[in-house]
């Protein structure tokens, strides 16, 4: 891949590229729109990822590529870059560049071809791997020091501000900092991180992704909304983010929200899910990694039931995986559509695929797309 997109940035530029980088989508294991709660989460990433060859400019002038998306080579003056004027692809690498030089960092131009593995619009952060892969070149070649935690701290802000997606500090982070073998538990209030060893085919195990071929984008408003119901139902109960809520008193302050449905809902499920990421991280360190589905499928049915942010291929994906014989299943990522996961024995995993493709067909929905997913590593430099 290194050298395809070398040989694609010569033939744009007509010359060599600086260096060549790579950074990848992500699958969340457990914890569902508790980023922006301050809560926890627990992404890894995937083999798939966003490959970039980069060049340094002294113009002020920004030239972007992408091999996957028909048309040429976009030039933006960096002078012009402005929060929510761009609405196409280019604007999660130019809001980068925007958020860099916002932050005070010296980016004089750049000359940028990218392309991707990572499925668009099938919850598996697509967005967050183009925006983590240019950062991380441009911290490269400008020698800005930046530390991983600080670029995925940088690509939230353009993706929050610059694109005008309201998506927490999860994606980013697991692009720029997960590592092979591993899921990265991360407490997105103080953005601490611990690796846990997350090894499934040593146990004769694999997690399948199933992109239900429903596009989603976080940028329209049902995603915005949550996240403002969440901030509303901190506000009334006095906490600065949901994640403040002990899960031992929630019955009692559920109870304080009254006839309130929303707020309950919302509040139920953050709080609830804090608590399913500290079990199945309790799980895994304890060698228990079966024992981790039951709590998957209580995932899914509390964003199903009390977020509501599941769709009828999302629940047909569970429901089918689980009569089939999976350990456990859920709904992955923003919501709306997207990708479900199955955790399965490895020799399950051709008669759930199976099943899950028979039971598309029957209900008429579009094909879905069926893969494994393997714990890789996080952004790197590849030549």
């Amino acid at each position: 891949m290194a050298q395809q997109v070398r040989d694609g940035f010569v033939e744009l530029y007509g010359t060599d590229p600086e260096g060549v980088w790579s950074a990848p989508g992500r699958v969340n294991l457990i914890g569902e729109h508790t980023d922006y709660n301050d809560g926890f989460v627990m992404p890894f990433a995937l083999p798939h990822t966003a490959t970039a060859a980069v060049s340094r400019r002294t113009d002020g002038v920004l030239r972007l590529h992408s091999g996957d998306v028909e048309g040429g080579v976009v030039e933006l003056r960096l002078d012009d870059l402005a929060p929510e004027s761009d609405r196409n692809w280019t604007a999660y690498p130019a809001g980068v560049v925007w958020a860099l030089r916002e932050a005070g960092h010296p980016v004089t131009g750049a000359d940028i071809h990218l392309t991707s593995t990572v499925p668009a619009g099938a919850g598996l952060s697509s967005s967050a791997a183009l925006e983590v892969v240019v950062a991380l070149a441009l911290n490269d070649l400008y020698e800005l020091g930046l530390q991983r935690w600080q670029l995925a701290r940088l690509c939230q802000r353009a993706e929050n501000v610059y694109v005008g997606a309201p998506t927490g500090i999860m994606d980013q982070t697991a692009s720029a900092c997960c590592e092979s073998g591993h899921a990265l538990f991360l407490d997105t209030r103080d953005l601490s991180q611990k690796q846990i060893p997350f090894d499934l085919a040593a146990e004769g195990m694999v997690l399948l992704v199933v992109d239900t071929q429903v596009k989603h984008s976080h940028s329209e408003g049902e995603y915005g909304k949550r996240r403002a119901g969440c901030e509303r139902g901190a506000a009334l109960l006095g906490v600065d983010a949901l994640r403040d809520i002990p899960y031992g008193e929630l019955d009692a302050v559920l109870g304080r929200l009254g006839d309130d449905e929303e707020a309950v809902r919302l509040v139920r499920h953050v709080v609830t899910e804090d608590e399913r990421v500290e079990k199945v991280v309790a799980l895994l360190e304890s060698g228990e990694t079966r024992a981790i589905g039951p709590v998957l499928v209580a995932g899914h049915a509390s964003l199903r039931d009390d977020f509501r942010i599941s769709c009828p291929e999302l629940d047909l994906v569970v429901d089918t995986a689980l009569a089939s014989g999976a350990l456990g299943a859920r709904m992955t990522g923003g919501g709306f559509g997207g990708s479900a996961i199955v955790l399965a024995e490895a020799t399950d995993v051709e008669a759930i695929t199976k099943a899950v493709e028979q039971a598309f067909a029957a209900a008429e929905f579009t094909a879905p797309r069926v893969f494994e997913a393997v714990p890789s590593a996080g952004a790197r430099r590849l030549a």
